[in-house]
Formats: C-alpha cells, sequence, structure tokens
C-alpha cells in the first residue's frame, strides 16, 4: 500500500512541473513573438516618419501638445 501511495504522488508532483514547465514555454514564446512584432513596427515606423518624426511624436505624445 505505501509503494502505490508514494507512485501516485510522485505522478501529481510530476504532472505539476510538466504543466508549469508548459505555460513557462508558451509566455517565452509569447514574449519572444510580441517582441519581434514590435521591433517589426518601430522599424516601419522609422522608415516611414524618420528618427526626427518619432522623436517629435513622442514629445508630442508625452506633453500633450
Amino acid at each position: 500500500m505505501t509503494t502505490n501511495t508514494q507512485t501516485t504522488t510522485r505522478n501529481q508532483v510530476d504532472a505539476g512541473y510538466e504543466t508549469s514547465k508548459f505555460a513557462l514555454g508558451v509566455g517565452v514564446a509569447a514574449a519572444a513573438m510580441i517582441g519581434i512584432w514590435a521591433s517589426a513596427c518601430m522599424a516601419s515606423a522609422i522608415l516611414d516618419n524618420g528618427l526626427g518624426g518619432i522623436i517629435r511624436g513622442l514629445f508630442s505624445a508625452i506633453t500633450g501638445s
């Protein structure tokens, strides 16, 4: 009876570990995709408006003018 209880507990711990490992992997993959998308958007904005236009737009967004 003791061996069976230990096996069940060990399997539950492994399932929890695997679940959290999977969730962490999904989170890292999502963060990487968001970072790549943000970099592509920033490069596009710089190509369309130039670096000066980006700085002026940032200043306008901060000050509201």
